[in-house]
């Protein structure tokens, strides 16, 4: 399979990581992968255990994979922009239960991406019934989380903040001085 260059957007609840790869797909004109725990949580419910977050991991690993080889396979630009991977799961398992499986950290040291988007907290609080920390203390904790494990690996990084212009602007920015330009 031919290599797709995959930048992964992760942090907090309600930071705009969606909004972000849709609009960076647009861009370039490619595809996003979105976050698989939304669509098992709207469907099992919102109760979930240690268990189901391996569950949603596995499930976030397969649909990235299938998003890949569409990627892949088409006619398009080798360039795929991913809501969420294995660190998310990392920090909400370790967050919510103070642990983590182990295949989710075998996955982290597994898995290469090409760069990371961390979204900053700067974007309105916006309700859902998935979302579980409204409280601005709790998501400044989670923030900082996601940024120390940014800092402790090699992949480039950027934070992104500002509204949604101003955060796909900087992406695309960023990516463009990384030379992926299409």
């Amino acid at each position: 399979m031919k290599h797709v260059r995959k930048y992964v957007a992760i942090g907090p609840e309600s930071t705009g990581k969606s909004t972000l790869c849709m609009q960076l797909a647009a861009h370039y004109h490619t595809r996003w992968c979105p976050e698989y725990a939304r669509a098992y949580l709207e469907t099992n419910g919102t109760d979930y255990s240690y268990d189901d977050l391996l569950t949603i991991a596995q499930g976030q690993l397969n649909l990235e994979d299938d998003v890949t080889a569409q990627t892949a396979n088409s006619d398009g630009p080798l360039l795929l922009f991913v809501d969420t991977d294995m660190y998310v799961m990392k920090v909400w398992c370790e967050f919510v239960f103070g642990k983590c499986h182990r295949f989710i950290l075998d996955q982290i040291a597994e898995r290469k991406y090409d760069g990371y988007f961390l979204c900053n907290l700067d974007l309105p609080w916006q309700k859902d019934n998935l979302r579980e920390y409204p409280d601005e203390k709790i998501r400044q904790e989670l923030f900082h989380y996601y940024r120390e494990l940014l800092t402790a690996q090699d992949v480039p990084w950027i934070e992104i903040k500002g509204n949604d212009e101003s955060r796909t602007r900087s992406a695309i920015d960023w990516l463009d001085n990384l030379s992926i330009s299409l």
